[in-house]
């Protein structure tokens, strides 16, 4: 891999596996990333943490920095959360994430 670039796995849901390529040096969050690959992830608030349309399953264990407030509110209000929820929007790209693996939640109605 190239530097500046680390390699993610994300899960739609249908269970389809996405082997993607994401850069570390422009600030992207997974949200961006899945979008920029156009897998269906809404990202509605664009980023903010104001909804919870990007919600994903971390399913590896990567060290994430602890859930804001505002994320903690936003999961609160979600679907089909597990212990394992976050928002894409506010898993920031960088090196250490090289192999991350992420599933799509369900939807809610």
């Amino acid at each position: 891999m190239e530097d500046g670039m680390i390699k993610v796995t994300v899960i739609d849901r249908e269970d389809e596996r996405h082997e993607l390529v994401a850069p570390t040096d422009m600030n992207f969050n997974m949200m961006e990333v899945c979008k920029s690959y156009e897998l269906p992830v809404e990202g509605t608030c664009g980023g903010m943490a104001l909804c919870a349309s990007c919600h994903m399953y971390v399913l590896t264990d990567h060290e994430l920095p602890e859930p804001s407030d505002d994320e903690e509110d936003m999961l609160d209000q979600a679907f089909f959360v597990e212990d394992n929820s976050r928002l894409g929007c506010q898993i920031k790209i960088h090196e250490g994430l090289d192999g991350l693996e992420v599933k799509l939640a369900p939807v809610g109605e």
